[in-house]
């Protein structure tokens, strides 16, 4: 193991609090305390006191107090405060690598090389998107009037972030919402709220106004709960597992808010037998491993047709054997741990289940020498069926299932066949075939001989049981912010034709 001298010292970073309420760090008053734990070790980096109703109410009480400010700011002004938001969290990446990292278990290489810059790289797009909030050209479609459209934003947005990412999920709550000229709450979860703090602190150094970012660092049902159903809030945008999103949605339609969903996934992995088989099999065991596999565009289902399929097992197998399993900060580690030892014995009772109706190829284990953290190793389920529980089920792990398909028919109706719909992959080298698997295909993104990806420009959302709404790119614009239709008169006439309908003849 490192030195963990050179790690992020999360102790006396948030010695004065893990809730960040109108510009500054506070405790948080539940009488409740909570542990931020290395899932790597078992150990303990941060004893934070977690947030109660009182700290949501004066976290929202201080976003609709900086409302009124930052709406009325110019689309210029709130770019220049972005832009200078993206220069801060560029001089501060490694720090933000270092602690996600630390509360999540995740290689440090994956954190400097994707979690961090894509955060930048999207604080920086949402910087030149803010200029571009436009409503429809004016025009006369009457005849007797003048109408156009103003693009308005929301109010408070209560915001509801889970652990996976716990950095990027805060980018893809906080950023389209500011920069359509809404305020924030977001609840990070308990388990992973160091960089959720930190991005705050950076907008605040940025220039962006007191309360316009606020964090609340406490439990679903208590600080969680009280935000969805906060009166002052206008919207919740919630990222999630879909039971839970479930129950957000019956609180928040309770008081008629807007509604944001990003929900679980269970992303298939469609191989067609003209496919480049060395790429699918790069691709899948990426694409499957990613963060652990917890991860909910991840791949889960491989469906390989079947003069392929036992040649792609194989292979995959092989390579998923090679990643390297270890300390995070180590620069050589391929794979941390699950996010807890909960989440660990999670993933292994699916698959000692699944041992009694398929066949586990490689993996299915606790790598030996690393028991002291959350570890399991690159997992492959050959042979089950279709409607068994590690193929139909959100695992959230390092776990890759593989079924054989005969016909392109067999193939496409069985990626379908699950409630979710949030990401999918089609490989093939005919582009006939490819283009009929992303429109048939029911997800929010289809991959091409990829699985992965994202970019800022380009929305995420899901079909089906994962949700609905977009992070990213200009299309979230849809979900934070509202249309008003103004409409002038052009004919200066008292008495307009239509009030006959009211006055008679007269």
């Amino acid at each position: 193991m490192h030195n963990p001298g050179h790690r992020f010292q999360a102790q006396d970073r948030f010695a004065d609090g893990a809730q960040y309420i109108a510009g500054r760090l506070a405790r948080g008053t539940s009488g409740r305390t909570h542990a931020v734990v290395d899932p790597a070790t078992g150990d303990e980096v941060l004893g934070y006191e977690l947030a109660g109703a009182e700290d949501v109410d004066a976290a929202v009480a201080a976003a609709r107090g900086a409302f009124p400010g930052w709406a009325a700011a110019t689309p210029g002004e709130r770019s220049d405060a972005m832009h200078r938001f993206a220069a801060e969290l560029a001089d501060h990446a490694e720090e933000f690598a270092q602690a996600e990292s630390l509360q999540c278990g995740k290689p440090i290489k994956l954190t400097r090389e994707f979690d961090v810059p894509g955060t930048i790289d999207n604080t920086a797009f949402f910087a030149g998107a803010a200029r571009h909030l436009q409503g429809q050209s004016a025009g006369e479609y009457s005849g007797d009037h003048t109408s156009y459209v103003r693009r308005e934003p929301i109010g408070v947005v209560g915001s509801i972030a889970p652990w996976n990412y716990p950095l990027q999920m805060a980018a893809w709550k906080i950023l389209p919402a500011i920069a359509a000229g809404n305020t924030v709450v977001l609840k990070p979860a308990e388990l992973t709220p160091l960089t959720s703090l930190l991005f705050a602190e950076a907008a605040t150094r940025a220039g962006i106004p007191d309360g316009v970012v606020n964090i609340v660092t406490g439990a679903g049902r208590d600080a969680g709960e009280h935000l969805v159903g906060h009166p002052d809030v206008a919207m919740t945008s919630f990222t999630g597992s879909t039971a839970v999103g479930r129950r957000v949605a019956e609180i928040a339609t309770s008081t008629v808010k807007r509604l944001h969903l990003e929900l679980g996934g269970k992303a298939p992995f469609v191989v067609f037998d003209d496919a480049d088989l060395e790429a699918a099999v790069h691709g899948a065991v990426a694409g499957s491993l990613i963060n652990t596999g917890q991860d909910c565009t991840a791949a889960t289902r491989a469906y390989v047709q079947r003069p392929l399929y036992e040649e792609f097992v194989a292979r995959t197998a092989d390579l998923m054997a090679t990643v390297r399993l270890g300390d995070p900060f180590a620069p050589d580690t391929d794979l941390g741990p699950l996010i807890s030892f909960a989440q660990r014995d999670r993933v292994a009772g699916f698959v000692e289940r699944a041992r009694s109706y398929a066949r586990v190829v490689t993996g299915g284990e606790v790598p030996k020498g690393l028991e002291h953290g959350a570890y399991y190793r690159p997992t492959l389920v050959a042979d089950a069926a279709q409607d068994s529980e590690i193929v139909q089920s959100e695992l959230f792990g390092p776990v890759l299932v593989v079924l054989p398909f005969d016909s392109d028919d067999e193939g496409i109706a069985l990626a379908n066949d699950t409630p979710y719909g949030l990401a999918a992959s089609a490989w093939s080298r005919d582009v006939y075939r490819a283009n009929r698997a992303t429109r048939e295909i029911q997800a929010g993104c289809v991959w091409v001989n990829d699985h992965i990806p994202i970019i800022s420009e380009m929305p995420h959302g899901g079909y089906k049981a994962s949700g609905f709404g977009k992070d990213m790119s200009a299309y979230s614009f849809e979900e934070y912010t509202q249309i008003k239709h103004v409409m002038f008169d052009n004919t200066a006439v008292a008495r307009k034709d239509w009030h006959r309908t009211i006055f008679g003849d007269r």
